[in-house]
């Protein structure tokens, strides 16, 4: 995302440099500041899933949860086929701790890997229920 980001910056760049009319370099501007924010947001929500003996942790751009084991109620892999595309997804049902739920839905790009062996991973960190 961040190599969009610099190429809007230098499109930015050679439009003022070159001139270019105050509504070319309006719409370039406005480009470049979107593809610059969508890389910040980006990188700070890295890693969106972090998981380990004591529970998992989600990440997104305005907030971070922890949620314990204890609190994950399940833990499932979707796969989808739309419009002649498959698409395979990480969805978690999590409770928070006034009672309320989240479900998390993660696909491939967000977690870095393939969302069923996330889900294996998962699931060998997740404790034996008592």
């Amino acid at each position: 995302m961040w190599v969009l980001a610099v190429v809007a910056v230098g499109w930015l760049v050679a439009l003022v440099l070159t001139g270019a009319d105050p509504a070319g370099r309006l719409i370039a501007g406005a480009a470049a500041l979107g593809l610059g924010l969508a890389a910040a947001s980006g990188t700070r929500a890295r890693p969106r899933l972090e998981a380990g003996p004591d529970g998992l942790t989600v990440r997104r751009l305005t907030w971070t949860r922890h949620a314990p084991w204890s609190r994950v109620d399940e833990v499932r892999v979707l796969h989808t086929r739309r419009l002649g595309r498959s698409s395979t997804l990480l969805e978690l049902d999590l409770r928070d701790v006034d009672g309320g739920e989240r479900l998390v839905i993660l696909g491939r790009p967000e977690l870095g890997a393939d969302p069923d062996e996330v889900a294996e991973v998962l699931a060998g960190l997740r404790p034996a229920p008592r």
